[in-house]
């Protein structure tokens, strides 16, 4: 079995162990992805549970190229909106492109939008910092996130994009 990547296809080996009951991991050894699986999984499950986990190792890698803290240091900076206290990509967000916690200033950014052009990924994070200001979507919210001279480009981009184009106008947005 293989799976993509950057580079081409990594080569993926399976090990069964009969010391694991239910778990799974996964790691990259010398090129190659490394499965450990339970010894008693069927062939069917084995196919799944490894193009799932395969799948989630490529995501991770993905969004590793992004570094959020330092993007969103520098909106913040030149759209003049506070900082989060941490910003993460989030790989459990399918229904929201981003998610602001005002009360501790912690944001999530759909890793979805690991591949979105960088002027996507800006206007959803100013998105999700405007929130840090304006928790609701009022119109001072929008008022903040206009200072983005993208956020109409995005936003379109970002409905045409996902799976939210039956979602709230709001919530296309970002969240």
């Amino acid at each position: 079995m293989t799976a993509s990547g950057p580079t081409g296809p990594y080569p993926v080996r399976v090990i069964r162990s009969a010391r694991r009951h239910k778990t799974v991991s996964a790691r990259v050894v010398k090129g190659a992805i490394q499965v450990r699986i339970p010894a008693w999984m069927s062939e069917e499950q084995e196919d799944r549970t490894v193009a799932n986990i395969v799948a989630r190792l490529e995501e991770r890698r993905r969004c590793g190229g992004v570094d959020l803290e330092a993007r969103a240091r520098e909106l913040a900076r030149r759209f003049d909106l506070p900082e989060p206290d941490s910003i993460r990509w989030s790989t459990n967000q399918h229904h929201r492109w981003g998610s602001c916690t005002t009360a501790t200033g912690h944001i999530r950014i759909s890793s979805r939008l690991s591949e979105a052009p960088p002027w996507v990924l800006d206007h959803v994070i100013v998105h999700e910092l405007a929130h840090l200001v304006v928790p609701d979507h009022s119109p001072a919210f929008y008022e903040l996130l206009s200072r983005n001279p993208l956020s109409e480009r995005a936003t379109g981009y970002l409905m045409a994009f996902g799976d939210l184009s039956d979602a709230d106008p709001a919530e296309a947005q970002a969240g």
